[in-house]
């Protein structure tokens, strides 16, 4: 049987009221930028070399990945990102200041270090499907002076921003002193601070307002099977996380958010077609930080997060949400609960 669906969790005109605060916001966005390369072509032979398929390259792509992915999100919304992370003094450093600029993104927050390359995501795709990923990064963490910058470039970004953002993929730009300055900076201001975590520093982010991880990382985290069905399980791991708000990303069956009073909410996937769930978490940690800077309550955030997740995963690859499509997927959905009303199925 299909389910019915329940009432939009937000009002239409409480959703444009927030949507259009979005616009006028000020996100910063600390954390590890990256640049996803596509290389793609034609195979119709095996190397004589070795049994792998020769690859005729026709086109050549790039985009935004890792916190950078996260900034264009951002920027989709309408709000300024001011983006904080580590580049190499290379061809690829200078590719993601292309992209950014394309996004409408300053780079001037960028911390460039010289012999460190910028991280890099190679992949040669051929008849549709991806050969291989070719990886360049360096990932230890950022020390001494390079640690100092990549601070000071933070602290200079939040002096007047609305909420802060972290992004972590274990490529060495969020130290423990990073984080701890950043989200101390955040606190003195009054404004949220969103984690997307890692493994490395996953308990290193007290006093977050927002913390996201999916459930393969706080399962790896804690060292546990997390029975969901058990609230004391998540109640627990909120206060271990000593976080305000645990928001527990579950891919096609949605996400749980446990909040700082204790209370549990399992938040049903709108997705209706899942073509790709690449950058659906980014989309995710955008949105929840760019609603809760616009002044939306901490649940208000979770579901115009849920929105655009479901819209992002419907799309071809990483990509991105604009306001107009939130927009549209809540009139969408208010329209269907009309039409079962009046057809007295609800």
């Amino acid at each position: 049987m299909r389910a019915t669906p329940s009432p939009p969790p937000i009002a239409r005109d409480r959703l444009v009221t927030l949507l259009d605060r979005m616009r006028s916001c000020r996100i910063v966005v600390v954390g590890d930028v990256m640049l996803d390369r596509y290389l793609i072509g034609e195979t119709d032979r095996l190397s004589p070399e070795a049994p792998v398929p020769v690859v005729s390259i026709r086109e050549t792509r790039s985009a935004l990945g890792g916190a950078a992915n996260v900034g264009a999100n951002v920027a989709a919304i309408g709000a300024s990102c001011r983006l904080v992370g580590v580049v190499g003094d290379d061809s690829h450093g200078t590719a993601i200041r292309a992209e950014l600029a394309a996004s409408r993104i300053e780079d001037r927050h960028l911390v460039p270090v010289p012999g460190r390359p910028t991280t890099t995501k190679s992949r040669v795709l051929a008849r549709g499907q991806q050969v291989v990923r070719i990886d360049e990064e360096v990932d230890t963490p950022v020390d001494g002076h390079d640690q100092e910058r990549v601070i000071a470039a933070a602290l200079a970004a939040l002096a007047d921003a609305d909420a802060l953002i972290l992004e972590d993929y274990n490529k060495g730009t969020l130290t423990e002193a990073v984080i701890q300055a950043v989200i101390d900076g955040a606190r003195r201001r009054g404004i949220p601070v969103v984690v997307d975590p890692k493994f490395h520093n996953f308990f290193g982010y007290a006093g977050a307002t927002v913390f996201k991880p999916n459930r393969r990382e706080l399962e790896a985290a804690l060292g546990a099977t997390l029975d969901l069905e058990t609230e004391n399980a998540l109640q627990e791991a909120l206060a271990r996380l000593r976080v305000d708000n645990l928001l527990l990303t579950l891919g096609s069956e949605g996400m749980v958010l446990v909040t700082k009073d204790q209370a549990i909410s399992h938040i049903a996937s709108l997705a209706r077609d899942v073509y790709d769930v690449s950058g659906a978490g980014d989309t995710v940690t955008a949105w929840v930080a760019t609603a809760l800077a616009a002044g939306a309550s901490m649940r208000e955030a979770a579901h115009l997060a849920n929105y655009a997740a479901g819209i992002e995963v419907g799309k071809s690859g990483v990509a991105i949400v604009a306001p107009n499509e939130v927009l549209a997927a809540h009139e969408e959905r208010h329209d269907a609960i009309g039409r079962l009303r009046r057809g007295g199925v609800i």
